[in-house]
């Protein structure tokens, strides 16, 4: 079988094509449109792989274009665009099948052998869906080898179906297809007509009246077999085995490629932030963008690939930018390579069997109704821990290991003495959120809550989806991945005890000495919650804060003082200049992580607005 691929990611088609020959497929590549149209004329493909944003020219004109001049080889659409109105243009186009970026290897390679298997140089005499059988050389339609008795224009349209399974027809379409060189065709009231007819002669030898299907507002297909579900037939085969090897080959070389493209990416935004603005530094940054957010998600790396994809709609926006976007689009950039640096290849095999925990639910319910149906709800979203009220209380609230926790007010403990659990809970340090679950719903009630620390007032009445999402809710401000802090102090001890007590914990931590190399390490490092010390050589502390304060950037960064002198003026200066907290020295661990990891749920809320 011969592909033609038609994908201006270079890297991208390289693996697709290694993948493909691996498999016994001859394969040839074109980078733009142009190539691919010269080569789809010239050539024999029994399957074309398309790309819809090409360069010279779209995949989309030419699919439509390679229909219109009778090519009947299936073509496989490959895109970003993933709108219901994208694919639809694209069916209507005369595409046979329209697979989404990032996309699954395997999925891909099955989708290329199913319309191998409906190409015309690969179909069997007979077209058939389940037992419906077309004998295109004989005119002549069996179900369940009993004949069917169709008209000219009904076995026509038939075939149309079985030969394009895929594809969405409207009336409009059938006619176009079926009877567009005659200078009278068929009204398309005729067209629906016809398909009616169709289905009773269908249904009455005992078929599916609804094989043809109605897409409403879209207009006709081939109602899906269950059997004819894109998968690997032969999981434990040879050939299966072959193609997770050359998968994770490439996902291999893929990683070791695309470092040198993101740092050309970083080159590119680097200039547009300095103010260099040229119309084609800004269209090469923009194609490198929308490349890297459909490779990266295709080779294993979705993290990296929703942050390309971040970039790449920044780049929609009419240009240039301002010096506030211009540093959020460096950041975003920053943020990619570190990514990509730090995330192992994981084939789909390993995400599948290894799926990651998002948080532990720790539930304190003396109810067996309510802790059985939030576990079973919560199958796959968070993991959840039971504990009776007496459990709790005997074992002592400090050994309670969870992220967050939902205590029911309405248990055998009492109002009381539950609210004393949330107490105890939110002064732990780090503190653990709770939430509440009550059919109370007074105003006195919620009062109490809030004053005990809670982070949450949920009614009973809520379904277990709408409790789950509110915990998730909670978890996405404790759980901070990627979290970084920049110290600026001249005194050693400060940045080691500092060091000791944040890095254990997962972040990331950028110290410096010298406040003249301030300005670069700030842009470059791009930090959640800035440390300054008071008083340091050549620049003070306020004047730092001053400069971090004018910029329209990072005017909300958060930032915290660290100072030895106590005096209510001096702190209330320090306020006065910009500063989000102070910590008297020396240190205190609990009080040190409390203000910081505070300062990070704050700053969060921050970094989703400039994501909007």
């Amino acid at each position: 079988m011969k592909i033609l691929i038609v994908e201006d990611d270079n890297s991208l088609a390289e693996a697709i094509a290694a993948v493909l020959t691996k498999l016994h497929y001859v394969v040839d590549i074109a980078s733009d449109g142009q190539d691919g149209w010269e080569l789809a004329v010239a050539c024999n493909y029994d399957l074309i792989l398309l790309d819809v944003l090409l360069p010279k020219f779209d995949g989309i004109s030419i699919c439509r274009q390679l229909r219109q001049e009778g090519y009947q080889m299936p073509i496989l659409l490959l895109t970003s665009l993933d709108a219901k109105s994208d694919k639809v243009i694209g069916l209507d186009a005369g595409a046979d099948d329209y697979v989404v970026k990032p996309f699954d290897f395997q999925e891909l390679t099955a989708r290329i052998r199913a319309l191998g298997r409906r190409g015309s140089s690969f179909l069997p005499p007979i077209l058939e869906w389940g037992s419906l059988c077309l004998d295109p050389s004989s005119c002549e339609v069996t179900y369940t080898n009993e004949v069917l008795h169709l008209t000219a224009k009904e076995f026509s349209i038939l075939e149309l179906f079985l030969r394009n399974s895929q594809r969405i027809f409207n009336r409009g379409a059938i006619i176009d297809n079926l009877w567009g060189t005659l200078k009278d065709p068929p009204e398309e009231d005729t067209i629906k007509s016809h398909i009616k007819s169709l289905r009773r002669k269908v249904k009455a030898a005992g078929g599916d009246y609804n094989f043809i299907e109605t897409v409403y507002g879209m207009g006709y297909r081939l109602k899906p077999l269950p059997e004819e579900k894109i998968t690997d037939s032969e999981p434990n085969s040879e050939l299966s085995q072959l193609l997770l090897a050359e998968i994770a080959l490439q996902q291999k070389a893929f990683k070791a490629k695309v470092s040198e493209r993101i740092a050309h990416l970083k080159q590119l935004i680097h200039a547009i932030c300095k103010g260099d603005f040229d119309k084609h530094i800004w269209q090469d940054a923009s194609q490198e963008a929308h490349k890297l957010a459909g490779s990266l998600g295709s080779f294993g790396f979705a993290r990296a690939s929703q942050i390309a994809e971040k970039i790449d709609n920044m780049f929609q926006d009419v240009a240039p930018i301002n010096q506030a976007q211009s540093l959020h689009l460096y950041k975003l950039v920053v943020d990619l390579q570190q990514e990509l640096e730090q995330t192992d290849i994981q084939t789909n095999n390993e995400l599948l069997s290894n799926k990651p925990t998002q948080g532990v639910l720790l539930l304190i319910s003396d109810s067996e109704q309510i802790a059985q149906q939030l576990v079973e709800a919560a199958t796959g979203i968070v993991t959840v821990n039971i504990a009776t009220t007496s459990s709790i209380t005997k074992s002592g609230v400090i050994s309670a290991n969870a992220d967050v926790v939902l205590i029911d007010l309405d248990s055998d403990y009492g109002i009381k003495d539950s609210l004393k659990l949330v107490t105890e809970f939110s002064n732990r340090t780090p503190s653990i959120p709770v939430l509440v679950l009550t059919n109370r719903n007074n105003f006195d009630d919620r009062i109490e809550v809030a004053r005990s620390g809670g982070r949450g007032f949920l009614h009973k009445s809520m379904s277990n989806e709408q409790i789950l999402q509110h915990v998730t809710k909670v978890l996405q401000t404790v759980h901070m991945p990627f979290a970084k802090v920049m110290i600026v102090n001249n005194d050693s001890n400060v940045l080691n005890t500092i060091k000791n007590l944040l890095e254990p914990r997962g972040i990331k931590l950028k110290t410096l000495q010298d406040p003249r190399q301030f300005w670069d390490t700030l842009t470059e490092f791009l930090p959640d919650v800035l440390i300054l010390g008071l008083k340091m050589p050549y620049i003070d502390g306020t004047e730092l804060c001053q400069v971090v304060r004018n910029d329209p950037y990072f005017c909300s960064l958060p930032i915290i003082f660290f100072t030895d002198i106590p005096q209510v003026d001096i702190l209330m200066q320090l306020f006065n200049k910009g500063a989000d907290d102070c910590i008297i020295e020396p240190i205190q661990e609990s009080e040190l992580l409390t203000r910081i990891f505070n300062r990070f749920r704050t700053n969060l809320y921050y970094q989703k607005f400039l994501t909007l």
